[in-house]
Protein backbone atom coordinates (compact mmCIF):
# COMPACT_ATOMS: atom_id res chain seq x y z
CA UNK A 1 0.00 0.00 0.00
CA UNK A 2 2.79 2.42 0.92
CA UNK A 3 4.68 1.59 -2.27
CA UNK A 4 1.62 2.26 -4.42
CA UNK A 5 0.88 5.51 -2.59
CA UNK A 6 4.47 6.60 -3.16
CA UNK A 7 4.17 5.81 -6.90
CA UNK A 8 0.96 7.79 -7.25
CA UNK A 9 2.56 10.69 -5.43
CA UNK A 10 5.44 10.54 -7.90
CA UNK A 11 3.04 10.62 -10.83
CA UNK A 12 1.31 13.58 -9.20
CA UNK A 13 4.53 15.47 -9.90
CA UNK A 14 4.34 14.34 -13.53
CA UNK A 15 0.88 15.90 -13.74
CA UNK A 16 2.10 19.10 -12.05
CA UNK A 17 4.93 19.38 -14.56
CA UNK A 18 2.39 18.87 -17.34
CA UNK A 19 0.28 21.73 -15.99
CA UNK A 20 3.32 24.00 -16.23
CA UNK A 21 3.93 22.63 -19.72
CA UNK A 22 0.61 24.01 -20.90
CA UNK A 23 1.36 27.32 -19.18
CA UNK A 24 4.59 27.35 -21.20
CA UNK A 25 2.65 26.82 -24.43
CA UNK A 26 0.38 29.71 -23.49
CA UNK A 27 3.43 31.93 -22.96
CA UNK A 28 5.02 31.19 -26.32
CA UNK A 29 1.71 31.58 -28.18
CA UNK A 30 0.50 34.78 -26.54
CA UNK A 31 3.48 36.92 -25.51
CA UNK A 32 4.58 38.10 -28.97
CA UNK A 33 1.10 39.30 -30.05
CA UNK A 34 1.13 41.69 -27.08
CA UNK A 35 4.31 43.22 -28.55
CA UNK A 36 3.30 43.52 -32.20
CA UNK A 37 2.75 47.29 -32.08
CA UNK A 38 5.97 47.69 -30.09
CA UNK A 39 7.89 45.70 -32.71
CA UNK A 40 6.40 47.87 -35.44
CA UNK A 41 7.38 51.07 -33.67
CA UNK A 42 10.79 49.98 -32.37
CA UNK A 43 12.09 48.15 -35.44
CA UNK A 44 10.05 49.82 -38.20
CA UNK A 45 8.29 46.60 -39.23
CA UNK A 46 5.44 46.75 -41.73
CA UNK A 47 2.10 45.04 -41.17
CA UNK A 48 2.94 42.17 -43.52
CA UNK A 49 6.13 41.43 -41.56
CA UNK A 50 4.22 41.53 -38.29
CA UNK A 51 1.64 39.13 -39.76
CA UNK A 52 4.43 36.76 -40.83
CA UNK A 53 5.46 36.34 -37.17
CA UNK A 54 2.15 34.62 -36.43
CA UNK A 55 2.28 32.68 -39.70
CA UNK A 56 5.76 31.32 -38.97
CA UNK A 57 4.78 30.33 -35.43
CA UNK A 58 1.69 28.50 -36.69
CA UNK A 59 3.48 26.85 -39.64
CA UNK A 60 6.36 25.56 -37.51
CA UNK A 61 3.98 24.11 -34.92
CA UNK A 62 2.01 22.37 -37.67
CA UNK A 63 5.23 20.91 -39.07
CA UNK A 64 6.26 19.68 -35.61
CA UNK A 65 2.80 18.14 -35.11
CA UNK A 66 3.23 16.20 -38.35
CA UNK A 67 6.86 15.15 -37.93
CA UNK A 68 6.59 14.19 -34.26
CA UNK A 69 4.47 11.16 -35.20
CA UNK A 70 7.66 9.71 -36.70
CA UNK A 71 10.34 10.58 -34.13
CA UNK A 72 8.94 10.97 -30.59
CA UNK A 73 8.57 7.21 -29.90
CA UNK A 74 12.04 6.57 -31.34
CA UNK A 75 13.85 9.28 -29.40
CA UNK A 76 11.89 8.89 -26.18
CA UNK A 77 9.38 11.01 -24.32
CA UNK A 78 11.72 12.34 -21.66
CA UNK A 79 14.31 13.62 -24.10
CA UNK A 80 11.65 15.20 -26.29
CA UNK A 81 9.64 16.89 -23.52
CA UNK A 82 12.77 18.31 -21.88
CA UNK A 83 13.98 19.51 -25.29
CA UNK A 84 10.57 21.11 -25.91
CA UNK A 85 10.98 23.29 -22.82
CA UNK A 86 14.61 24.11 -23.65
CA UNK A 87 13.54 25.24 -27.15
CA UNK A 88 10.76 27.35 -25.62
CA UNK A 89 13.13 29.02 -23.19
CA UNK A 90 15.75 29.56 -25.91
CA UNK A 91 13.16 31.23 -28.15
CA UNK A 92 12.01 33.60 -25.42
CA UNK A 93 15.58 34.53 -24.47
CA UNK A 94 16.39 34.88 -28.17
CA UNK A 95 13.48 37.27 -28.55
CA UNK A 96 15.11 39.48 -25.93
CA UNK A 97 18.61 39.33 -27.44
CA UNK A 98 18.72 38.41 -31.14
CA UNK A 99 16.99 41.51 -32.59
CA UNK A 100 20.00 43.51 -31.40
CA UNK A 101 22.60 40.92 -32.42
CA UNK A 102 21.39 40.28 -35.98
CA UNK A 103 21.38 43.12 -38.54
CA UNK A 104 17.89 44.30 -39.35
CA UNK A 105 16.36 42.91 -36.13
CA UNK A 106 13.58 41.10 -38.02
CA UNK A 107 15.71 38.02 -38.71
CA UNK A 108 16.43 37.74 -35.00
CA UNK A 109 12.73 37.86 -34.19
CA UNK A 110 11.92 35.12 -36.72
CA UNK A 111 14.74 32.85 -35.46
CA UNK A 112 13.35 33.24 -31.94
CA UNK A 113 9.83 32.47 -33.14
CA UNK A 114 11.02 29.28 -34.86
CA UNK A 115 12.80 28.15 -31.67
CA UNK A 116 9.86 28.63 -29.34
CA UNK A 117 7.40 27.31 -31.94
CA UNK A 118 9.35 24.02 -32.02
CA UNK A 119 8.97 23.87 -28.26
CA UNK A 120 5.29 24.79 -28.34
CA UNK A 121 4.53 22.22 -31.03
CA UNK A 122 6.24 19.42 -29.11
CA UNK A 123 4.45 20.38 -25.90
CA UNK A 124 1.10 20.31 -27.67
CA UNK A 125 1.73 16.80 -29.00
CA UNK A 126 3.24 15.28 -25.88
CA UNK A 127 1.59 16.67 -22.74
CA UNK A 128 -1.84 15.07 -23.29
CA UNK A 129 -0.52 11.51 -23.80
CA UNK A 130 1.87 11.92 -20.86
CA UNK A 131 -1.05 12.73 -18.53
CA UNK A 132 -3.33 10.14 -20.16
CA UNK A 133 -0.70 7.46 -19.46
CA UNK A 134 -0.37 8.30 -15.74
CA UNK A 135 -1.88 5.64 -13.43
CA UNK A 136 -4.74 7.82 -12.24
CA UNK A 137 -8.50 7.39 -12.13
CA UNK A 138 -11.02 9.63 -13.95
CA UNK A 139 -8.90 10.14 -17.06
CA UNK A 140 -11.37 12.55 -18.65
CA UNK A 141 -11.37 14.69 -15.50
CA UNK A 142 -7.57 14.77 -15.42
CA UNK A 143 -7.45 15.73 -19.11
CA UNK A 144 -10.02 18.51 -18.68
CA UNK A 145 -8.20 19.98 -15.69
CA UNK A 146 -4.88 19.72 -17.56
CA UNK A 147 -6.14 21.74 -20.50
CA UNK A 148 -7.55 24.42 -18.20
CA UNK A 149 -3.97 25.41 -17.41
CA UNK A 150 -3.50 26.70 -20.96
CA UNK A 151 -6.34 29.11 -20.21
CA UNK A 152 -4.85 30.15 -16.87
CA UNK A 153 -1.50 30.63 -18.60
CA UNK A 154 -3.14 32.75 -21.30
CA UNK A 155 -4.75 34.94 -18.64
CA UNK A 156 -1.48 35.21 -16.71
CA UNK A 157 0.43 36.32 -19.81
CA UNK A 158 -2.08 39.07 -20.57
CA UNK A 159 -2.57 40.33 -17.01
CA UNK A 160 1.00 40.05 -15.69
CA UNK A 161 2.52 41.43 -18.89
CA UNK A 162 0.10 44.36 -18.82
CA UNK A 163 1.05 44.99 -15.17
CA UNK A 164 4.75 44.86 -16.10
CA UNK A 165 4.23 47.35 -18.92
CA UNK A 166 2.41 49.72 -16.57
CA UNK A 167 4.99 49.49 -13.76
CA UNK A 168 8.26 49.11 -15.66
CA UNK A 169 7.44 50.35 -19.17
CA UNK A 170 6.77 48.74 -22.53
CA UNK A 171 10.30 49.51 -23.74
CA UNK A 172 11.67 47.10 -21.13
CA UNK A 173 9.89 44.18 -22.81
CA UNK A 174 13.17 42.20 -23.31
CA UNK A 175 13.40 41.88 -19.51
CA UNK A 176 9.85 40.53 -19.47
CA UNK A 177 10.70 37.95 -22.17
CA UNK A 178 13.64 36.68 -20.09
CA UNK A 179 11.47 36.50 -16.97
CA UNK A 180 8.86 34.43 -18.83
CA UNK A 181 11.68 32.16 -20.11
CA UNK A 182 12.31 31.05 -16.53
CA UNK A 183 9.03 29.09 -16.58
CA UNK A 184 10.03 26.58 -19.33
CA UNK A 185 13.63 26.53 -18.13
CA UNK A 186 12.67 25.43 -14.62
CA UNK A 187 10.06 23.01 -15.97
CA UNK A 188 12.68 21.37 -18.19
CA UNK A 189 14.53 20.40 -15.01
CA UNK A 190 11.26 19.29 -13.38
CA UNK A 191 10.45 17.00 -16.32
CA UNK A 192 13.94 15.52 -16.17
CA UNK A 193 13.12 14.21 -12.67
CA UNK A 194 9.49 13.04 -12.76
CA UNK A 195 8.47 9.50 -13.81
CA UNK A 196 6.93 8.95 -17.25
CA UNK A 197 4.58 6.07 -18.01
CA UNK A 198 4.57 4.24 -21.40
CA UNK A 199 2.05 6.00 -23.66
CA UNK A 200 0.82 2.95 -25.57
CA UNK A 201 0.63 0.76 -22.46
CA UNK A 202 0.98 -2.96 -23.07
CA UNK A 203 -0.43 -2.83 -26.59
CA UNK A 204 2.48 -1.37 -28.50
CA UNK A 205 1.80 1.57 -30.82
CA UNK A 206 -0.09 1.11 -34.08
CA UNK A 207 1.75 1.93 -37.27
CA UNK A 208 0.68 5.10 -39.06
CA UNK A 209 -0.69 3.09 -41.99
CA UNK A 210 -2.75 0.95 -39.60
CA UNK A 211 -4.02 4.08 -37.88
CA UNK A 212 -5.14 5.55 -41.20
CA UNK A 213 -7.20 2.45 -41.91
CA UNK A 214 -9.31 3.00 -38.79
CA UNK A 215 -12.67 4.67 -39.57
CA UNK A 216 -12.89 5.87 -35.97
CA UNK A 217 -9.60 7.75 -36.37
CA UNK A 218 -11.01 9.87 -39.18
CA UNK A 219 -14.18 10.64 -37.20
CA UNK A 220 -11.98 11.80 -34.33
CA UNK A 221 -9.93 13.93 -36.70
CA UNK A 222 -13.06 15.71 -37.95
CA UNK A 223 -14.26 16.29 -34.38
CA UNK A 224 -10.81 17.65 -33.48
CA UNK A 225 -10.79 20.07 -36.42
CA UNK A 226 -14.20 21.33 -35.33
CA UNK A 227 -13.08 21.58 -31.69
CA UNK A 228 -10.24 23.91 -32.63
CA UNK A 229 -12.43 25.86 -35.06
CA UNK A 230 -15.31 26.29 -32.58
CA UNK A 231 -12.87 27.67 -30.01
CA UNK A 232 -10.78 29.99 -32.14
CA UNK A 233 -13.49 31.27 -34.48
CA UNK A 234 -14.79 33.26 -31.51
CA UNK A 235 -11.59 33.66 -29.49
CA UNK A 236 -9.54 35.26 -32.26
CA UNK A 237 -12.29 37.76 -33.04
CA UNK A 238 -13.38 38.37 -29.42
CA UNK A 239 -11.44 41.60 -28.97
CA UNK A 240 -12.63 43.08 -32.27
CA UNK A 241 -16.18 41.98 -31.52
CA UNK A 242 -16.07 43.56 -28.06
CA UNK A 243 -14.80 46.84 -29.51
CA UNK A 244 -17.36 46.91 -32.32
CA UNK A 245 -20.26 45.82 -30.08
CA UNK A 246 -19.57 48.11 -27.14
CA UNK A 247 -17.44 50.88 -28.64
CA UNK A 248 -14.77 50.54 -25.92
CA UNK A 249 -10.99 51.03 -26.07
CA UNK A 250 -8.70 48.18 -27.11
CA UNK A 251 -7.51 47.68 -23.52
CA UNK A 252 -11.07 47.29 -22.26
CA UNK A 253 -11.91 45.24 -25.35
CA UNK A 254 -9.07 42.81 -24.61
CA UNK A 255 -10.25 42.42 -21.02
CA UNK A 256 -13.93 42.07 -21.95
CA UNK A 257 -13.25 39.87 -24.99
CA UNK A 258 -10.33 37.39 -24.98
CA UNK A 259 -9.69 37.60 -21.22
CA UNK A 260 -13.32 36.79 -20.36
CA UNK A 261 -13.37 34.08 -23.02
CA UNK A 262 -10.20 32.45 -21.64
CA UNK A 263 -11.42 32.77 -18.04
CA UNK A 264 -14.70 30.99 -18.73
CA UNK A 265 -13.07 28.36 -20.94
CA UNK A 266 -10.65 27.53 -18.15
CA UNK A 267 -13.48 27.55 -15.61
CA UNK A 268 -15.46 25.04 -17.70
CA UNK A 269 -12.47 22.71 -17.91
CA UNK A 270 -11.77 22.94 -14.19
CA UNK A 271 -15.44 22.37 -13.28
CA UNK A 272 -15.70 19.29 -15.48
CA UNK A 273 -12.44 18.05 -14.06
CA UNK A 274 -14.02 18.21 -10.59
CA UNK A 275 -17.49 16.89 -11.45
CA UNK A 276 -16.83 14.51 -14.35
CA UNK A 277 -18.35 11.56 -12.49
CA UNK A 278 -21.81 13.18 -12.65
CA UNK A 279 -22.14 13.55 -16.44
CA UNK A 280 -20.64 11.10 -19.00
CA UNK A 281 -18.09 12.72 -21.30
CA UNK A 282 -19.87 12.14 -24.61
CA UNK A 283 -23.13 13.49 -23.19
CA UNK A 284 -21.26 16.54 -21.92
CA UNK A 285 -19.69 17.05 -25.36
CA UNK A 286 -23.15 17.05 -26.95
CA UNK A 287 -24.58 19.43 -24.33
CA UNK A 288 -21.66 21.83 -24.70
CA UNK A 289 -21.90 21.75 -28.49
CA UNK A 290 -25.58 22.66 -28.21
CA UNK A 291 -24.66 25.49 -25.83
CA UNK A 292 -21.99 26.62 -28.29
CA UNK A 293 -24.60 26.84 -31.07
CA UNK A 294 -26.78 28.97 -28.79
CA UNK A 295 -23.79 31.21 -27.96
CA UNK A 296 -22.97 31.82 -31.61
CA UNK A 297 -26.63 32.51 -32.38
CA UNK A 298 -26.85 34.98 -29.50
CA UNK A 299 -23.71 36.82 -30.63
CA UNK A 300 -24.70 36.88 -34.30
CA UNK A 301 -28.39 37.69 -34.10
CA UNK A 302 -29.05 39.82 -31.02
CA UNK A 303 -29.52 43.55 -31.65
CA UNK A 304 -28.42 44.32 -28.07
CA UNK A 305 -24.63 44.83 -27.81
CA UNK A 306 -24.37 43.63 -24.20
CA UNK A 307 -26.12 40.37 -25.11
CA UNK A 308 -23.74 39.93 -28.03
CA UNK A 309 -20.84 40.17 -25.60
CA UNK A 310 -22.61 37.71 -23.27
CA UNK A 311 -22.78 35.30 -26.20
CA UNK A 312 -19.02 35.67 -26.66
CA UNK A 313 -18.44 34.85 -22.99
CA UNK A 314 -20.88 31.94 -23.10
CA UNK A 315 -19.01 30.56 -26.09
CA UNK A 316 -15.81 30.48 -24.03
CA UNK A 317 -17.55 28.35 -21.42
CA UNK A 318 -19.16 26.06 -23.99
CA UNK A 319 -15.98 25.19 -25.93
CA UNK A 320 -13.91 24.38 -22.85
CA UNK A 321 -14.50 20.63 -22.94
CA UNK A 322 -14.12 20.12 -26.71
CA UNK A 323 -10.34 19.80 -27.04
CA UNK A 324 -9.55 17.73 -23.89
CA UNK A 325 -12.76 15.73 -24.29
CA UNK A 326 -11.84 14.64 -27.80
CA UNK A 327 -8.40 13.54 -26.62
CA UNK A 328 -9.99 11.49 -23.82
CA UNK A 329 -12.49 9.82 -26.17
CA UNK A 330 -9.63 8.97 -28.53
CA UNK A 331 -7.55 7.45 -25.73
CA UNK A 332 -10.50 5.32 -24.60
CA UNK A 333 -11.50 4.27 -28.11
CA UNK A 334 -8.03 3.58 -29.53
CA UNK A 335 -5.70 2.71 -26.63
CA UNK A 336 -3.06 1.19 -28.92
CA UNK A 337 -2.75 4.19 -31.22
CA UNK A 338 0.24 5.68 -29.42
CA UNK A 339 2.00 8.97 -30.15
CA UNK A 340 1.00 9.08 -33.82
CA UNK A 341 -2.67 9.53 -32.96
CA UNK A 342 -1.95 12.39 -30.57
CA UNK A 343 0.33 14.05 -33.10
CA UNK A 344 -2.25 13.90 -35.90
CA UNK A 345 -5.01 15.05 -33.56
CA UNK A 346 -2.89 18.03 -32.54
CA UNK A 347 -2.37 18.72 -36.23
CA UNK A 348 -6.13 18.51 -36.84
CA UNK A 349 -6.81 20.82 -33.91
CA UNK A 350 -4.34 23.38 -35.26
CA UNK A 351 -5.95 23.19 -38.70
CA UNK A 352 -9.26 23.99 -37.02
CA UNK A 353 -7.70 26.81 -35.00
CA UNK A 354 -6.56 28.36 -38.27
CA UNK A 355 -9.60 27.52 -40.39
CA UNK A 356 -12.28 28.71 -37.94
CA UNK A 357 -11.09 32.32 -37.66
CA UNK A 358 -10.31 32.38 -41.38
CA UNK A 359 -13.89 31.39 -42.24
CA UNK A 360 -15.29 34.09 -39.94
CA UNK A 361 -12.91 36.70 -41.37
CA UNK A 362 -13.62 35.88 -45.01
CA UNK A 363 -17.39 36.00 -44.55
CA UNK A 364 -17.15 39.17 -42.46
CA UNK A 365 -15.01 40.77 -45.15
CA UNK A 366 -17.59 39.85 -47.79
CA UNK A 367 -20.26 41.42 -45.58
CA UNK A 368 -18.48 44.75 -45.43
CA UNK A 369 -16.63 44.07 -42.19
CA UNK A 370 -19.67 42.92 -40.21
CA UNK A 371 -18.58 40.06 -37.96
CA UNK A 372 -22.09 38.79 -37.29
CA UNK A 373 -22.54 36.81 -40.54
CA UNK A 374 -19.12 35.24 -40.02
CA UNK A 375 -20.00 34.17 -36.49
CA UNK A 376 -23.31 32.79 -37.73
CA UNK A 377 -21.49 30.61 -40.28
CA UNK A 378 -19.22 29.23 -37.53
CA UNK A 379 -22.22 27.32 -36.13
CA UNK A 380 -21.31 24.56 -38.61
CA UNK A 381 -18.44 23.50 -36.33
CA UNK A 382 -20.38 22.61 -33.14
CA UNK A 383 -23.07 21.01 -35.36
CA UNK A 384 -20.41 18.68 -36.79
CA UNK A 385 -19.17 17.91 -33.29
CA UNK A 386 -22.65 16.71 -32.32
CA UNK A 387 -22.80 14.50 -35.42
CA UNK A 388 -19.30 13.16 -34.81
CA UNK A 389 -20.01 12.28 -31.18
CA UNK A 390 -23.18 10.47 -32.28
CA UNK A 391 -21.15 8.39 -34.74
CA UNK A 392 -18.58 7.58 -32.05
CA UNK A 393 -21.31 6.39 -29.70
CA UNK A 394 -22.20 3.69 -32.21
CA UNK A 395 -18.66 2.35 -32.24
CA UNK A 396 -17.45 -0.38 -29.85
CA UNK A 397 -15.76 0.68 -26.60
CA UNK A 398 -17.15 4.20 -26.72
Amino acid sequence: MNTRAHALQSYTHTIYASYVGYITQAIVNNLSPLLFLTFSRQFGLSLDKITLITTVNFAVQLAVDLLSAHFVDRIGYRVCIVAAHVFSAAGLVGLALLPWLIPGAYGGILISVVLYAIGGGLIEVMISPIVEACPTEKKDAAMSLLHSFYCWGHLAVILLSTLFFRLVGVDRWPVLAVLWALVPLLNAFYFSRVPLYPVSGDHGPLSISALFRQRMFWILMVVMVCAGASEQAMSQWASAFAESALGVSKTIGDLAGPCTFALLMGTARALYGKHSDKIPLRKMMTLCASLCIAAYLLSALTPIPALGLAGCALCGFSVGIFWPGTFSIAALSMPAAGTAMYAFMALAGDVGCSGGPTLVGLIASGAGGDLRPGLLAAIVFPVLIILGVRLLRRRPNT
